[in-house]
Order: structure tokens, then sequence, then C-alpha cells
């Protein structure tokens, strides 16, 4: 649940501006009520608390600051090939995390669950607004895919890869690297919580 330091009037209006819904506090120190998304948010004289299914709709909206570059770490889990999957990703800006999370996304094979990994985690960027982003996943077929470096012969992970390069032009820049599972460490035990607490 992140708490976001911030003037509750300037909150006010980033949400509005964003298509938020906006209410009255329900209590003498709750200035006010936000929905965006799958996300609410009860504002107070210097803080925002986020709270719901997806509280990056509205973190994005609070503390994006439109531009900069993000590094984003990605990693599909799978129990079984295909089985039970999740997926889990971390982003870290020069502040340091920005977003991480992990969540379950049914069954799929250990390739499906890691282009849903990259996926979701571009989405997320996006909604920050960052111009430039450095992917790191220790996938080298994803890598290698995304890259054109190796053909996308299976019909499923063809239609990810396109849907990867659709999110990618949301960026003026980005690069994708191959990284060492030690590396890829947090975002490896993200998507692994997501499958043990499912």
């Amino acid at each position: 649940m992140p708490v976001l330091e911030c003037d509750p009037t300037e909150a006010r209006e980033r949400l509005r501006e964003a298509g938020a819904t906006i209410s009255p506090g329900k209590t003498d120190h709750e200035v006010f009520h936000a929905d965006l998304g799958e996300a609410h948010a009860v504002a107070y004289e210097d803080s925002v608390v986020v709270q719901g299914k997806r509280p990056v709709d509205i973190t994005a909206v609070l503390e994006g600051d439109g531009g900069g570059r993000v590094h984003v770490y990605f990693d599909g889990a799978c129990r079984g090939n295909p089985g039970p999957s999740a997926v889990g990703y971390v982003l870290v800006d020069e502040h340091g995390i920005v977003e991480e999370g992990g969540e379950t996304i049914g069954r799929a094979t250990n390739n499906q669950a890691e282009y849903e990994a990259l996926i979701r985690a571009l989405e997320v960027a996006a909604q920050y607004g960052y111009r430039e982003i450095e992917i790191r996943g220790d996938s080298e077929l994803i890598v290698k895919q995304v890259r054109g470096a190796w053909q996308t012969n299976d019909p499923t992970l063809r239609e990810y890869r396109v849907r990867v390069h659709e999110l990618l032009e949301e960026f003026e820049e980005y690069s994708i690297t191959h990284v060492p599972r030690e590396t890829n460490e947090r975002a490896d035990d993200l998507a692994n919580e997501a499958l043990d607490n499912a």
C-alpha cells in the first residue's frame, strides 16, 4: 500500500485531469477520496494513501515525471510447462525502485509467462511516462526474439512479440539485454511469491 508525500490540492488536480472520480473525505482527517482504474486513494493533509488491485493506476499519475529513463527487470515463473504461471517485474529509476509487482496469469508455458512479464512491465513503465527504457531479463529466448536475432515460429509467442513491439513504440529509446539469473533475482522472487500465494 503506497503512501505518497504530496500536497493534496495538487494531487486532487492531477487526478482530476487524469479522469479520476473525486469524492469528499469521510472523516475530519481525510481531504478527499479518488478512484481511477483499479486503484483507490485517500488524501490526508500531507500524504495520499493508495490502495486497490493496481495502485500504479494512481501512483503513476502522482509520481510520474513525464520523462526520464527507467530500468526494467522482468521474469516469468511456471510450475510445470505448461502449468500455473505468474509474472514479476521491477522498475528502477535514479531515485530507486519506482514500482514492483507479481501476479498470477493462469496456465501458461514458461516462455509465455516470460513474455507476459515483459508486457506487464512495459505497460507499467508507459503509465509512468518514461521516455527511455532499459530492459533486463534472464530469458535469452525472449531477449533475442524481441531484438529480431532469433525467429519466432510459435504463433502464440509471435503474437506476444508483436504486442511487445507495439508497447516499445511508447518510448523514444529502448534497449533489451540478457542478464544472469542472479541479476534478475527480485523479479524472479516476485513471480514465485505470486505463485506461492495463489
